[in-house]
């Protein structure tokens, strides 16, 4: 998105099907698009790419961490059985 708001893309080219004679209108139409967007999308059930990147983080971490262990469960069983 090259560093742009999405809405802005989003907005621009719903406000580009006006044609020039409502100009003034434009402006209206872009800021009432806009807020019915994001109250749209504050509804939904959605993270940001930040929280869904921390997130992924996390889980990556913790997945690393779950691997090392059974791994070391199964360096113990092996030597609990070569012990017996």
């Amino acid at each position: 998105m090259n560093g742009k708001d999405p809405l802005d893309g989003l907005v621009n080219r719903l406000s580009a099907l006006f044609p020039e004679s409502a100009n003034q209108l434009k402006n209206d139409v872009e800021q009432n698009i806009r807020l019915g967007l994001e109250g749209g999308l504050k509804q939904l059930n959605v993270v940001t790419r930040e929280e869904f990147d921390i997130q992924n983080a996390v889980l990556l971490r913790t997945r690393e961490k779950v691997e090392a262990l059974e791994k070391r469960v199964q360096e113990l069983e092996e030597s609990i059985k070569g012990e017996a």
